[in-house]
């Protein structure tokens, strides 16, 4: 089939480039005055996800893929549409949705941009006999493509049958192994995706406040977690406490449905406990150190160890290291910052500064350090050398915001072992 598919989100270059893999012929419709459209045309991506560059400049090679301004016209062979905007881009959408009406071979719209619950049927409105249909994204950031690829079930927002035939046959590549469709009204599926953020965040908000519990109880939070997911009705996952979380689809979703449930006059006291508790959290390594060195930060010098949201990503949207840099820096501490990833981002948001210094070696981070922060556990940090890092750092403090080493190993090291809820 001939698929066009706007926007300039990690969902439309995920989107664009599995399809054309599976043998559709692609276009990719960017604004043309958007850093995104310019990165790719100087061949760069602006994301770094797993197989997802590679991928993608195979099938521009192939021409399968093809990457073109949004103000160009759209090809008269087309036969399905992708909207992959961001939230605040509704207005953009519905100036494509006017375009597309008027191109006859259109059979169906998909929409996938995180709009307002009800955006599916006001689009709708606007193609008149083409129907809109909505398949909300749940790609993880770090296994973006793997996400698209292997879904665990891909929610389908439609009030038409013709148009579900013709959307199970464009993901039919996608959905082999077992039926991964659950179908239902378009405002349902919308309103999925943001319930389903909702409650990821608010297992890791109540597992960050036992956390912080367990240290007044003198419990390890890591023994009562393995506990509690050993509990069927529970599970494992987002079980987690650390020094909160952050990123654009996690945190939107979940403010989105805060804002919805005030609007709606029905509220909710817990999704504003929630998000309270996020934000303390990412005060917690802060607050350790702080105390550590008698509330006196003032010319030491702190190593941070990553700094995107999350492992396998290099943005930094709402991440628990914005806040912690903000914090030491108040407290006239020098921040030397690694990550795998994300470093560029950070340039890009601070700019040079003194009291900053980026590292493409995570030791050299940790060099004439007064303490070391891991932020976020990206795999390289899970195993470092232990005794050059003593021999490296000034003093041998580490706050391990994931909890990802074990305390007793690192004291007997010598090191002082601050974790969360440990």
């Amino acid at each position: 089939m001939h698929l066009d598919v706007y926007g300039d989100t990690l969902s439309a270059l995920v989107c664009s480039t599995a399809m054309a893999s599976s043998g559709h012929h692609v276009s990719l419709y960017l604004p043309e005055d958007s850093e995104f459209y310019h990165s790719i045309k100087r061949g760069d991506l602006p994301f770094s996800e797993e197989g997802l560059g590679a991928l993608f400049r195979s099938q521009t090679g192939t021409k399968r893929l093809t990457v073109l301004p949004m103000s160009r016209p759209s090809s008269p062979e087309t036969e399905v549409v992708f909207l992959n905007f961001h939230p605040h881009q509704l207005g953009v959408a519905f100036t494509i949705a006017q375009r597309v009406a008027h191109q006859g071979a259109v059979e169906v719209v998909i929409n996938q941009s995180p709009f307002p619950v009800g955006s599916t049927e006001d689009l709708q409105q606007k193609l008149g006999s083409i129907p809109v249909v909505c398949i909300p994204e749940f790609l993880q950031e770090g296994s973006a493509l793997q996400t698209f690829m292997k879904p665990e079930r891909i929610l389908l927002g439609s009030d038409d049958a013709t148009a579900e035939r013709l959307v199970r046959e464009v993901f039919r590549p996608f959905n082999r192994l077992s039926d991964h469709f659950l179908v239902m009204r378009p405002r349902e599926a919308e309103f999925t995706k943001l319930t389903v953020s909702g409650m990821l965040a608010t297992r890791v908000s109540f597992m960050n406040d036992m956390a912080n519990l367990a240290e007044t109880l003198d419990v390890d939070i890591e023994q009562v977690r393995l506990g509690m997911g050993s509990d069927r009705r529970i599970g494992e996952a987002y079980l987690y406490p650390g020094c909160g979380f952050g990123g654009p689809g996690l945190s939107r979703g979940l403010l989105t449905l805060s804002e919805k449930l005030q609007a709606s006059g029905v509220g909710s006291a817990l999704l504003e406990q929630v998000l309270n508790i996020n934000e303390r959290q990412k005060e917690v390594l802060f607050r350790k150190l702080w105390c550590h060195y008698r509330r006196d930060l003032s010319g030491k010098t702190v190593a941070i160890w990553g700094a995107a949201f999350k492992p396998g990503t290099g943005r930094i949207d709402n991440a628990p290291v914005l806040p912690l840099l903000e914090a030491l820096w108040a407290q006239g501490a020098e921040v030397k910052v690694h990550d795998p990833l994300a470093l560029p981002q950070l340039r890009q948001s601070y700019g040079s500064r003194e009291d900053l210094v980026i590292c493409e070696d995570p030791y050299e981070a940790v060099s004439g350090a007064d303490a070391l922060l891991l932020v976020t556990e990206w795999k390289t940090y899970w195993s470092p050398d232990f005794n050059r890092l003593k021999m490296e750092m000034r003093s041998p403090v580490i706050l391990d915001g994931r909890n990802i080493y074990d305390p007793l190993y690192l004291r007997n090291y010598g090191f002082v072992y601050y974790g969360v809820g440990r």
